[in-house]
């Protein structure tokens, strides 16, 4: 066994009956616990993906610089209308943000969509995910599937592995955003709100038995079952709810039920505290990359947000008829977009899932021209292509062991708008790395170092 590489260790242990054993065992307790996202298991590899300590703590302080920009341009965003125009929010947005009130930070838990580059080690953010965050109920839950499985058995006897929970920091933020919200240290009464028939159910009942395990009392619910009456919120069952993890996409809950609807009445009105709040809308737009990536913005960030959005933010616009910068040098926005289709991508200001992307290099000069005059016509960003990383993973296929080159995709997990701690790990074979899209497989992080 190789006590250099952990990749390698690992695979070398896949070879023989252990790794069909391994591979039976992770598929076999995915299925047992619910671990699908709609029909399809969360993991279809046979190998977690593996961090150094080094590599851990680089992402970490990158994620609290960028946090710290990300933290500067909502603050600014929050203060100035005509700067918050810049993430083009729709109308029905901006009613929102004026008339609710505020938690101690816009997104109490959020997301930021990396890929690491294989050529210089820095990870490039290409999405914020500021308002409904998902994979931390995965995450655990596949972490305690890979160490119990039979290749981790030999495997931790060469190598220290810690895994990166992250459920606890999902509790912990939702009391403590409840505790300043209403300024007691009392248990709310939590309910988790989507609509019911989302893939990701099984990552809501993970959480939810994990909030009960640890005494503090939660629901499932919808959208639907939800009435508003003397200043409380109630389930169907009359139940009372405090606070509102909300895992319902906010544009989709007003295009359902208006701003009318008893969730967006309850909060308005600061019956409830919902995580997260409306105000992480801003933030939440890609145009939010935009912002920090434009050079109109230059001297609202710190030197060391400055630092951080050059190495770490690759080119982002939004697409509009105006001049600006592009390599150092000034360009006519949306001419250059068109004549620069093998380098760019272009992306709707507010979808999920890879909803809308159009990756240039994949598109001919027609469709990308469309798409390109489309995207004037509707809130959109254009992005810079960046490199991505692919590992081997190992899979079995036809009752035998294959390995293949698949994409990584890094999400580290952001707390309280300052810090990250854990991660999401994304694999697929297509470029579009997304789940949703059905285009990524989910697995699980580990911290390794030889012992």
């Amino acid at each position: 066994m190789s006590h250099t590489d952990p990749v390698a260790a690992w695979h070398a242990l896949l070879d023989g009956p252990v790794g069909l054993e391994s591979a039976e065992w992770i598929n076999a307790r995915q299925l047992s616990r619910g671990l699908a996202f709609g029909d399809r298991a969360l993991s279809i590899v046979t190998r977690p993906r593996f961090l150094s300590t080094t590599g851990y703590d680089i992402l970490r302080v990158a994620s609290r610089a960028l946090l710290g920009a990300f933290g500067t341009a909502g603050a600014a965003a929050a203060a100035d209308p005509v700067f918050r125009a810049q993430f083009r929010l729709a109308d029905w947005e901006e009613t929102l943000l004026d008339g609710s009130p505020a938690l101690h930070v816009g997104s109490p838990f959020s997301r930021l969509d990396a890929f690491i580059d294989p050529d210089d080690g820095i990870a490039r953010i290409t999405e914020y995910n500021a308002e409904t965050p998902a994979g931390a109920g995965y995450t655990d839950a596949l972490s305690e599937i890979f160490l119990d499985a039979p290749v981790m058995r030999r495997f931790i006897e060469d190598w220290t592995v810690r895994p990166l929970p992250t459920l606890h920091i999902v509790l912990g933020v939702l009391l403590e955003s409840w505790h300043r919200f209403r300024g007691v240290r009392s248990l709310p009464n939590i309910a988790i709100v989507d609509w019911d028939d989302v893939p990701t159910l099984s990552e809501f009942a993970l959480c939810r038995d994990y909030f009960l395990a640890a005494g503090v009392p939660c629901v499932i619910t919808t959208p639907g079952a939800l009435s508003y009456e003397g200043g409380v919120l109630r389930d169907v069952d009359g139940g009372r709810i405090d606070v509102i993890y909300k895992r319902v996409l906010i544009h989709e809950l007003i295009a359902e039920g208006g701003l009318d609807h008893p969730m967006v009445r309850a909060v308005r009105d600061g019956a409830v505290c919902m995580v997260n709040p409306f105000h992480c809308k801003p933030l939440h737009k890609k145009a939010s990359l935009a912002v920090l990536s434009d050079e109109r913005n230059a001297d609202l960030f710190s030197a060391d947000e400055t630092r951080a959005i050059a190495t770490h933010v690759p080119w982002t616009r939004v697409i509009e008829e105006r001049t600006t910068t592009a390599g150092g040098h000034s360009v006519d926005l949306v001419p250059h977009i068109l004549a620069s289709r093998e380098r760019l991508v272009l992306k709707p200001n507010d979808d999920y899932g890879g909803a809308g992307i159009v990756l240039g290099w994949e598109v001919d000069d027609a469709t990308w021209e469309r798409s390109v005059l489309n995207a004037l016509d509707a809130p959109s960003i254009v992005q810079e292509r960046i490199a991505l990383p692919t590992e081997l993973f190992p899979a079995i296929q036809d009752g035998r062991m294959v390995f293949d080159d698949r994409i990584v995709d890094t999400a580290p997990f952001c707390w309280q708008g300052s810090f990250m701690d854990g991660l999401l790990t994304r694999i697929s074979t297509s470029t579009l790395v997304n789940v949703t899209a059905g285009g990524g497989s989910t697995i699980p992080s580990f911290i390794v170092e030889p012992r």
